[in-house]
């Protein structure tokens, strides 16, 4: 039987989960043709060379930081990813074409939804690369109202120095999308003042190694509820699967 390929784009990948997970499942389901790894590339206009040398290819992630970058090489994109503007799910088609989706909107929204249940809340989105488009338009989709987190102000974004504790006691949902706190800079986090935080506050962060980040310890000392990025993994990996299968 011909094996076919999966894996993942982008750079660095030495905090990913992705290899871990498809090789288990494989296992674990008795999927004997199937083989799935990392590619790491810094620069996305090496994409076609690489897949030149990818035989039965059926599917790629896509991480940090080709999310956006990616899609002038897709012919076709999911009318999904198309609203959030960016990809992190790639089917290549019975052509050669490649079509673009994102499960990462799934796969927030879904665990967002089981951490917060019916809780009226107001978010604070620390970060504007493409990991943050897929929560911006699930947090649209929720109808949660946010304001955008950057290291400088913009025209829609604040800058972290205008947090203030009226901003702090407002939105009281705080979502991490930056790399920051990711394993091996595990000593650093989002400069938020902490010091207004109480356990009224949620923290999410979108980072998953280590499994408490610096960001949700300083959120537990307040007193906040705190989750990781690795139930939203799963979730949009399974859905992932699903894509490459259709």
């Amino acid at each position: 039987m011909i094996t076919t390929q999966y894996g993942l784009i982008g750079f660095p990948l030495s905090h990913s989960f992705s290899k871990k997970y498809f090789t288990q499942k494989f296992e674990n389901e008795g999927i004997n043709h199937a083989h799935y790894d990392l590619f790491e590339i810094e620069d996305i206009q090496k994409l076609p060379d690489l897949l030149a040398k990818i035989p039965n290819l059926k599917g790629l992630n896509v991480t940090i930081p080709h999310k956006q970058a990616v899609l002038p090489f897709l012919a076709e994109i999911d009318e999904a990813a198309e609203r959030i503007g960016a990809v992190n799910v790639i089917k290549v088609l019975e052509n050669g074409k490649l079509k673009g989706y994102n499960s990462d909107y799934y796969g927030f929204r879904v665990s967002l939804e089981k951490m917060i249940g019916n809780t009226k809340l107001k978010a604070l989105v620390l970060g504007t690369g493409g990991a943050s488009l897929a929560v911006r338009t699930a947090l649209k989709d929720l109808q949660i109202p946010y304001l955008l987190v950057s290291r400088s102000a913009g025209e829609k974004t604040i800058g972290y120095e205008q947090i203030d504790k009226s901003l702090m006691l407002d939105y009281q949902l705080i979502i991490n999308t930056s790399p920051l706190g990711m394993s091996p800079k595990i000593d650093t986090c989002p400069l938020i003042p902490y010091e207004f935080v109480g356990e009224n506050h949620f923290f999410y962060d979108l980072v998953y190694n280590p499994e408490i980040t610096l960001f949700m310890k300083k959120g537990l000392e307040k007193g906040a509820k705190v989750q990781n990025g690795l139930e939203m993994l799963h979730l949009q990996a399974q859905k992932a699967w699903e894509i490459w299968q259709q």
